[in-house]
C-alpha cells in the first residue's frame, strides 16, 4: 500500500486526534493517576480488569492501533508506515500514555509474520495485538551468553509432543509472563544448525522461575527452569533445526527496540532527568555551570544523543518501509549503550558527594535512584547482545571486513 500524500495525511491526523481524545480514559488525564504499573504489559493477569490502563489498551487494540502496520487479518490496522508515524506523533503530542508495552509486539510478532505458518499467525498475533498474552524471551543460558549458539536446553521429539529439559537465565519478567519464545537444541551433533525456535506456555507443568536480585536492588530478570516440559508439536516455529535464522532476525528487532528506549530524557535502565539541569543544580554557581570540563562532557553527550535519536528515527522509518531492521541495528545498539553509560557516569559526577549514597536520610530519592541507575547501565552493553558481539556484527555484516587470519 502506497503512503498517502500530505493532504490525505493531514486529514488522517485530524481523524486520529479526534479518535484518541474520545478513547482516552478520563482517569489517565491526570499525570499523577495511579494505575497498576504492570497493566501496560497486559497479559492473563489483567483479564476482566477495569484498570484505566487496560481500558485504554483494549480501545486502541480494537482499532488495531497497538500494531498499526500489521495486517488486518491478524488484528492490526493495515496502515502504511506514514500513517503509523502520524499515530505515533499524535500520541506524543497529546502526551498520551503508551497503550501497550510488549515483547510480543517488539520482537516476537515481527518474526511470526515472517516465519510462522498461517495457523500460528492466527492463534498468536491477535492476542499480541490485544495484549492478552505477556511474553518473555528464553535465549541466554548459564553456559551460553555471548556465544548463544552454545545453548544446551534440550528439546526431544516424542512423537505427539516435544519434551524440553534445561534452563535459561536473565529471562526478563519470566515470573510475570504467560508464554515464552525460546531457543532449544533439537540436534546435539551440530551447533548453529541444531537449534529450533519454540513457543512455551509458562503455565505448563515443569516450568519454574526464580527472580534474580540485581545490584541496583531490582529484580526484572529471572532464572527459568524446564523439567520434562511437554509442548504441542505445533508450537515449533519454522522448520526443525532452523531456529538460528529466526533467532538472528529477532535479535535485530530486539536491538532496534532497546536502542529506541535510550534518550536524553529517558532512563533506559539508568538515571532519569535532564543532565544539564541536574548539573547546574548540584555543580553550578548561581544557576551556571562554570566547570568547563564537565560542561564540555555534558554538551558532547547531549549532542551524541541528539544524533542518536535522529539515526534511530531514520532507521525505524527505513525498517517500516522495507523488510524490517538490518545489521545496522548493531551500530545503534552499541552507540546507545556507550552514550547511556557515559550519561549516567556524568550524572553521578555532577551530584558530587550526593552521588555516593545508597540509602539513608542524607540522600534524596532521586539521588539514590541516580546511583542505582548508574550501576544498572553497566548491563546496557551486555543485554540484547554484548558490545563486543555487536562490534563483530558491524565488522562482518556492515563493513564487510574479512575474518582475522
Amino acid at each position: 500500500m502506497a503512503d498517502f500524500g500530505a493532504t490525505e495525511l493531514d486529514a488522517f491526523a485530524a481523524e486520529v486526534r479526534k479518535e484518541l481524545a474520545a478513547m482516552y480514559p478520563p482517569e489517565l488525564r491526570d499525570p499523577q493517576a495511579r494505575t497498576d504499573p504492570e497493566a501496560v504489559w497486559g497479559g492473563r493477569a489483567f483479564e476482566g480488569s477495569d484498570d484505566p490502563q487496560i481500558v485504554w489498551m483494549r480501545r486502541m487494540a480494537a482499532k488495531g492501533w497497538t500494531t498499526p502496520t500489521w495486517p488486518k487479518e491478524y488484528g492490526g490496522a493495515g496502515l502504511t508506515a506514514a500513517q503509523a508515524r502520524v499515530i505515533d506523533r499524535e500520541l506524543a503530542t497529546g502526551k498520551y500514555r503508551s497503550p501497550l508495552a510488549s515483547f510480543g509486539i517488539w520482537m516476537l510478532g515481527p518474526v511470526l509474520l515472517e516465519y510462522a505458518n498461517e495457523d500460528q499467525k492466527k492463534e498468536h498475533l491477535p492476542r499480541i495485538v490485544e495484549g492478552k498474552i505477556r511474553w518473555c524471551q528464553g535465549y541466554s543460558e548459564p553456559g551460553a551468553g555471548s556465544d548463544l549458539a552454545s545453548l544446551a536446553t534440550k528439546c526431544e521429539d516424542k512423537g505427539d509432543h516435544w519434551l524440553i529439559n534445561g534452563s535459561k537465565i536473565w529471562t526478563s519478567y519470566a515470573d510475570k509472563a504467560d508464554w515464552c519464545f525460546c531457543l532449544v537444541r533439537t540436534d546435539t551433533s551440530k551447533k548453529h544448525e541444531g537449534i529450533s525456535f519454540v513457543l512455551i506456555d509458562m503455565a505448563s507443568p515443569g516450568v519454574e522461575t526464580r527472580p534474580i536480585q540485581l545490584i541496583s536492588g531490582e529484580s526484572p530478570f529471572c532464572e527459568t527452569f524446564f523439567t520434562d516440559v511437554k509442548i504441542p508439536k505445533e508450537n515449533l516455529v519454522g522448520r526443525v533445526n532452523g531456529g538460528w535464522e529466526i533467532a538472528k532476525r529477532l535479535l535485530q528487532y530486539e536491538r532496534q527496540n532497546i536502542s529506541a528506549g535510550f534518550g536524553e530524557g529517558g532512563s533506559a535502565g539508568g538515571a532519569s532527568g535532564d543532565l544539564a539541569t541536574i548539573a547546574r543544580q548540584y555543580a553550578g554557581d548561581a544557576g551556571e555551570l562554570s566547570d568547563i570540563e564537565l560542561r564540555s562532557k555534558i554538551t558532547s553527550n547531549k549532542m551524541n544523543f541528539q544524533a542518536l535519536r535522529q539515526t534511530i528515527a531514520r532507521s525505524a522509518a527505513e525498517s517500516r518501509a522495507g523488510n524490517g531492521p538490518s545489521a545496522a541495528t548493531s551500530i545503534i545498539k552499541y552507540a546507545a549503550a556507550e552514550f547511556a553509560k557515559e550519561r549516567s557516569e556524568l550524572m553521578v559526577e555532577a551530584l558530587g558527594h550526593q552521588g555516593l549514597g545508597w540509602e539513608g536520610d542524607g540522600f534524596e530519592g532521586p539521588e539514590i535512584l541516580a546511583v542505582r541507575g548508574w550501576l544498572r547501565t553497566k548491563a546496557n552493553s551486555i543485554e540484547g547482545g554484548t558490545s563486543e558481539v555487536n562490534l563483530n556484527v558491524i565488522a562482518k555484516r556492515v563493513l564487510g571486513l574479512p575474518d582475522p587470519k
